[in-house]
């Protein structure tokens, strides 16, 4: 499979699965996280094929870091530009914006440590196929 459809399914997955896992968790979804949850889990197969022989704490801090970067340019863009009201994490500890916030990146965390060997692991059968 080319690289392009492979990018183009991981894409999709992540868009599915973390617009799935946002209704479940907040009961509704915004199609920008659809996209922010795309840009992921791509990142994520990449982060699998660039830290193969780091341990699954140090993806999980590295996907953490690109989950809350994510969501930060897409809070400045959906919430602060164009005031769409997203989300709003000011009322959380160690927020910064009310964009992003040490809760989440800690969710993020744990998140990237299930979903990272997870995209490896489809981003390996693409690429076999």
């Amino acid at each position: 499979m080319s690289k392009g459809k492979i990018k183009f399914v991981m894409f999709s997955i992540g868009a599915l699965g973390y617009g799935l896992l946002e209704v479940l968790w907040r009961g509704y979804t915004h199609w920008s996280m659809l996209t922010a949850g795309g840009i992921c889990f791509v990142a994520f197969g990449r982060i699998g094929e660039k830290f193969k022989s780091a341990g699954l704490i140090i993806k999980g801090i590295v996907g953490s870091a690109v989950v809350t970067s994510v969501e930060f340019v897409f809070g400045i863009i959906f919430n602060v530009i164009l005031k769409k009201n997203v989300w709003d994490y000011s009322k959380l500890p160690l927020n910064i914006g009310g964009q992003i916030c040490a809760v989440y990146s800690f969710i993020w965390m744990l998140l990237s440590i299930v979903c990272i060997p997870f995209a490896s692991l489809v981003t390996k059968k693409l690429k076999n196929q």
